[in-house]
């Protein structure tokens, strides 16, 4: 898996700190030997690996800061050198030295671990460098534990700390891109609401009003009409799960499972955010409504418009679904119940009241309109 473009240039700003580090430690590693000379063995070896500590800060300078030249051969030698000059030590120094001629040089490539290979580099480079610096000791000090526990510690803690940096840089990236596609989508939505769609209105209002075959293109208009308009709530749906983070959540979107209802003759408004849900709540629903549109279509007609609504707060989901039939005759749902058709009993009513919601039917010469209310978490997964 290739590393977002982001870590990559939050490791380099990171490696290109650690260059300036490495810089005053070197200057720190080579005063200190300069002052502690007389108990070097063989001043020769001591200064060529001065001279070497020098050379490597160099060209560790000059290859970090590029990610091409950031390869694991890189940091595998990084660590060797300062490995080597640890265990020359004692060959340069005699067995029993007091400091290591690199000291304080080595958490260099400790730290460029850490930053590359994050917690876990950081933790194996500490252990390493730690485990080599006291098994090379004849004698041992609290001060030595001291810097071999502050050495392993020191790298894991970085290596986190780059870690979260890394991830924080490609979250924050792709909720640039998501605003980004969100603003654009946004803009597209406006321009054809404000060309195309009032077009297609204005043709179904004039063919109504002439009639004859341009009435049938006033149709074709209407159709069309709803066709983009449900393009755009899917678009809008497909927003709103993006910045929701769905794909992390796993969550069903009622938002986006209704509209894909709509079609010609049915609008669906919803807000314009993602509602997660438990999927079996989600489903119900989903059917709930669909059985709402069934009953349009099998009492009003194929053609007959109907609106759906979604409203979401903090504690429940009301969905209102109506058309504008002739209504339901009185008596005629208990009559139904009586004769054993349960289709807006046990399709509508029955799912409602499985989630701990209420389905409730309001109907006249205006039409029929449904209320279904339940409960952000239903009875039955508070039960679990």
């Amino acid at each position: 898996m290739s590393t977002p473009g982001a870590a990559i240039a939050i490791e380099s700003r990171l490696l290109r700190a650690l260059t300036v580090l490495r810089l005053v430690l070197l200057a720190n590693a080579v005063g200190l030997n300069i002052y502690r000379a007389h108990d070097v063995v063989h001043p020769v070896a001591a200064t060529g690996c001065v001279l070497a500590m020098i050379a490597w800060t160099g060209y560790a300078a000059w290859a970090y800061p590029e990610p091409r030249r950031r390869t694991p051969l890189l940091l595998t030698a990084d660590l060797g050198v300062a490995l080597a000059l640890l265990v020359a030590t004692p060959a340069v120094k005699g067995a029993d030295f007091d400091a290591t001629i690199p000291g304080l040089w080595i958490a260099g490539a400790m730290l460029a671990w850490a930053i590359h290979f994050r917690l876990r580099g950081g933790l194996v480079a500490g252990l390493v460098l730690a485990a080599a610096d006291l098994a090379l000791r004849q004698q041992h000090h609290a001060s030595d534990y001291n810097d071999a526990f502050l050495l392993v510690i020191a790298g894991a803690v970085v290596g986190f700390m780059c870690g979260s940096l890394q991830q924080m840089a490609v979250e924050r990236d792709a909720a640039e891109r998501s605003a980004a596609r969100a603003a654009e989508r946004a803009r597209l939505a406006r321009a054809v609401h404000d060309g195309t769609l009032q077009v297609l209105a204005l043709v179904q209002r004039r063919g109504h009003d002439l009639g004859g075959e341009v009435a049938e293109l006033g149709a074709l208009a209407a159709q069309q009409e709803q066709s983009l308009r449900a393009l755009l709530r899917a678009s809008d749906a497909a927003t709103a799960s993006e910045r929701a983070g769905n794909s992390a959540t796993g969550a069903p979107d009622l938002v986006a499972a209704l509209a894909r209802l709509e079609r010609p003759g049915v609008t669906v408004s919803t807000p314009g955010f993602a509602v997660d849900l438990p999927a079996p709540m989600v489903g119900e629903l989903v059917a709930a409504v669909e059985a709402c549109l069934a009953n349009v279509r099998d009492h009003v007609g194929d053609a007959a418009p109907a609106w759906v609504l979604l409203e979401a707060t903090p504690d429940r989901i009301e969905i209102t679904v109506r058309d504008e039939g002739p209504g339901i005759p009185a008596g005629r749902l208990e009559q139904a119940e009586r004769e054993g058709r349960l289709g807006v009993s046990g399709s509508i009513r029955g799912r409602l009241a499985d989630l701990g919601g209420t389905a409730t039917v309001a109907s006249g010469s205006y039409g029929t309109e449904w209320s279904l209310v339940a409960p952000r978490t239903s009875e039955r997964e508070e039960a679990r």
